[in-house]
């Protein structure tokens, strides 16, 4: 009993309040007014965060660091990370906490993976024991590879059931996310052990890799569940056209034969915006904003919040807020703690974390 009134005490110190001296301004959004805090500062190109039970949380540096924050804002460097290949867009990407971790102990990594041909985005599975990963696994890496040092997707989430998704993008080989003998442009569906469930779409087809749950993504960086289970994602489409897709089991999305936008060029992109047996996304944007991570709000701890979509933008600075289903966008929350937001987590309490890769620094938004 002692134990969990501790714990309680730590949570009330790291969801309750902020820091001390942590900065804490009110600012409006499209659901009301907010009060945001700083939690965390000097982290050098933050990718994600996740929350541990006890109220600490890991955060990721895309050059391969990761750090376990305290609820005083102390840090200390988590070691036993696999090589990771820092270049361009690729390095240390997202970080998962398994739904069982306080029994199992089980995180979940993504991460570019030096490969034959060049880099590959890749998942492990870890135990974390006190600041050291232990037993670590890479569970998956896509094949053949590719060259080059951008589209590596990378967020991972894991289902209901207990498999994990993970987002490929198409590493700048267009043609590639058509071709389901290629893990490029695609989200991938594996078990904890790196295995192929049997219910995968393309299992047992000699031209396709049976990982592939769905295909035709551009370069997928956000990903989340909605309150029913499904799986939403937001991908970067090029001059136009970034997508907020309802990944559905074996669906084509379409890139790069269909398109809303054009290539940097200027050029047409594909054979236009739709073609049949090809899915239409949600919602896009067009001019791009660049998207990145996302939240579907469950409302806990803010009622005004259930079921819209939070969306980053690493181009626009701000992050947009979509009505349930992502059917329009109702606003955007900006200001000096938006520079480039590369990942939204809902915390334990229901209030907003965002990452901003911009400003190396981690914030918490909560009702006012």
């Amino acid at each position: 009993m002692r134990f969990f009134i501790a714990i309680l005490g730590i949570m009330s110190v790291f969801w309750g309040a902020a820091p001390a001296g942590a900065e804490e301004r009110r600012i409006d959004t499209p659901l009301g007014p907010a009060l945001i805090e700083t939690v965390a500062e000097e982290f050098r190109v933050p990718w994600s965060l996740g929350f541990l039970p006890d109220g600490r949380m890991l955060v990721t540096e895309r050059a391969g660091r990761l750090w376990l924050l305290a609820p005083d804002g102390t840090r200390e460097q988590v070691s036993g990370l696999p090589d990771i290949a820092a270049r361009g867009q690729g390095g240390l990407l997202d970080i998962a906490i398994a739904r069982d971790f306080e029994q199992s102990g089980t995180v979940f990594l993504s991460f570019a993976k030096a490969q034959r041909d060049g880099a590959g985005t890749a998942l492990a599975v870890a135990k974390l024991v006190e600041n050291r990963l232990r037993d670590l696994q890479v569970i998956f890496e896509m094949a053949p590879g590719s060259s080059g040092g951008r589209h590596f997707g990378g967020r991972i989430v894991e289902a209901r059931d207990g498999t994990l998704f993970l987002t490929i993008g198409d590493r700048g080989d267009r043609p590639s996310a058509q071709d389901r003998a290629r893990h490029n442009g695609s989200v991938i569906r594996v078990t904890r052990d790196g295995d192929v469930p049997s219910d995968n779409p393309f299992t047992g087809q000699s031209d396709a890799q049976p990982e592939i749950w769905s295909y035709g993504h551009r370069n997928p960086q956000g990903a989340t569940l909605d309150s029913e289970g499904q799986l939403w994602v937001n991908e970067h489409g090029a001059r136009g056209g970034d997508e907020i897709n309802l990944v559905r089991r074996g669906a084509n999305y379409g890139w790069p034969v269909i398109a809303y936008g054009r290539h940097y060029s200027g050029g047409k992109i594909g054979e236009g915006t739709s073609k049949p047996g090809m899915e239409q996304p949600e919602f896009y944007w067009d001019p791009s904003i660049a998207p990145s991570g996302m939240v579907i709000h469950s409302g806990n701890g803010w009622p005004a919040a259930r079921g819209h979509h939070f969306v980053g933008s690493l181009k626009f600075d701000h992050v947009a807020v979509l009505t349930p289903g992502a059917a329009e966008e109702v606003g955007r929350i900006e200001g000096r703690e938006t520079a480039r937001v590369r990942d939204l987590r809902e915390g334990p309490d229901g209030a907003l974390w965002i990452v901003s890769e911009g400003n190396g620094t981690i914030y918490r938004l909560r009702p006012e």
